[in-house]
């Protein structure tokens, strides 16, 4: 079940969003151990397929989907022999947020807000800076709020945000404005692209640099007004660590194994193929005459072989069992019809024999499917300790049981919550907060409290926490 914080009510764009981790550690791999030096690392957990399709929904950078094939215009690189994997760490904390809200201009101190932080915006109006205490910490900035401007009463408003006049600035004032966020991010070596306009405001697109290789996926948008001011923005806060170390493949290779995954019969069902007199939901769906999903001579079917350019080894966004990281990926640059032009496309360069997805990696049951009850932790975003007693908070399904437990040492109290679903449960895709108190054999004292994970969970203040029912 896909959640959706509805407490936070944060709309991520361009590679950021909400995750729910079961059962695997925090940089995606099968297990908890790291392997040691040398040794062999643990199967790369990739969500949709092995291959790094999406298994769903196309993502920008994906290959079509209806059978286009990528042919080398000429001698691909052969790149690294091995490249290591980067994912985000523990949870954002405040003091990154107040960086972050002072290079937008921001005053005041940042604030929980259910799963997350907001700076402003208290009253619904004027700049809002939330973001997310999940690993990726992906953000959302907004100098106005939807619905409202900043004119008086006159018959004819001259700064409206929603629709603005005047003309984009240039493409150097752009980026002089977006210079502030982009250091406060860490992100000065970013690889920037101002070309995107949208009516009066451009748009500053920055893709960092991670290990030292160029990411996809991973950007920062930016959008300046037709004043040079920032009137928006999105991202992801955290800064990637480096995981496990993988084999990886050539440029050759990788593009064979690209092909392969998406001309190799397979077909999309239901909603998207070529519109009929009759659209059935179970017809396999071909591309439409003309459409450019055909080989340009108007025949449904028959895929286009569009050049490849340029390869560059990367790292390209992924979700990786639950969670957002980036994978050694080639990027590819593709040379598409006229109106098109070019663009780009990624595929994970790991060894296929390093990959699996998340139904290979879980273990089979020897009696087929079970009825009984599924269970999986759920991180706590927050707590308040009064005496013995611990509350803590933590988001989840409305359809969904959970329990908390505590265990204690004497410098640490480590806290579990646990989910429990039934398989097969139908239930409405959203989330609420929830509270649990769970009684200490002591009071809490100066001891730290974590999560199962030892991730530390966050002091809530005073009258945060409103207990529910559940």
């Amino acid at each position: 079940m896909v959640v959706l914080s509805v407490a936070a009510a944060v709309l991520v764009v361009g590679g950021g969003g909400a995750y729910l981790a079961t059962g695997h550690a925090a940089d995606g791999r099968a297990g908890t151990g790291a392997p040691g030096a040398g040794a062999t690392p643990p199967p790369l957990v990739l969500d949709g397929s092995a291959g790094g399709g999406s298994g769903g929904d196309i993502a920008p950078g994906e290959p079509d989907p209806y059978g286009a094939t990528y042919v080398a215009a000429g001698k691909l690189p052969d790149g690294p022999g091995s490249a290591p994997v980067y994912a985000p760490r523990g949870e954002v904390g405040e003091d990154r947020v107040t960086r972050l809200a002072a290079a937008l201009g921001m005053d005041g101190a940042p604030v929980a807000d259910g799963s997350g932080w907001r700076v402003g915006g208290a009253d619904g109006s004027g700049p809002t800076l939330r973001v997310s205490r999940d690993a990726a910490g992906s953000w959302t900035y907004s100098r106005w709020a939807p619905g409202t401007d900043n004119c008086r009463k006159v018959t004819v408003c001259a700064q409206d945000p929603a629709n603005p006049a005047g003309d984009p600035v240039s493409a150097a004032a752009a980026r002089r404005a977006a210079a502030p966020v982009l250091k406060a991010l860490g992100q000065d070596d970013a690889k920037i692209d101002a070309s995107r306009i949208m009516g009066a405001r451009r748009v500053v697109d920055a893709d960092p640099v991670v290990g030292g290789l160029p990411t996809y996926g991973w950007t920062t948008g930016l959008t300046v007004d037709e004043r040079g001011e920032l009137v928006g923005g999105h991202g992801l806060l955290a800064t990637p660590a480096e995981g496990d170390t993988y084999p990886v493949l050539d440029a050759r290779r990788t593009l064979a194994l690209m092909n392969a995954a998406h001309t190799g019969g397979g077909h999309r069902m239901g909603i998207g193929g070529c519109a009929t007199p009759v659209p059935l939901k179970d017809r396999l769906e071909q591309p439409c005459p003309g459409s450019g999903s055909g080989s340009g001579s108007g025949t449904a079917g028959k895929a286009d072989a569009l050049p490849v350019d340029k390869a560059v080894f990367g790292l390209a966004a992924h979700s990786v069992a639950g969670r957002q990281a980036l994978v050694p990926s080639w990027l590819f640059e593709v040379r598409g019809p006229a109106e098109r032009g070019t663009f780009t496309v990624t595929y994970p360069a790991v060894d296929p024999e390093f990959l699996t997805t998340p139904s290979a990696s879980a273990p089979a049951s020897p009696t087929g499917p079970s009825s009984a009850p599924r269970t999986h932790d759920v991180r706590a975003d927050g707590y308040l300790a009064d005496g013995r007693q611990l509350t803590v908070s933590f988001s989840g399904g409305v359809c969904t049981a959970y329990s908390a437990s505590a265990k204690e040492s004497a410098d640490r109290v480590t806290v579990t919550v646990t989910g429990r679903d039934r398989p097969g449960q139908v239930c409405v895709a959203m989330a609420r907060q929830y509270v649990k108190t769970v009684r200490l054999d002591a009071p809490l004292g100066a001891r730290e409290v974590t999560g199962a994970d030892g991730t530390p969970v966050p002091r809530t203040k005073p009258g945060a926490l409103r207990p529910q029912a559940g």
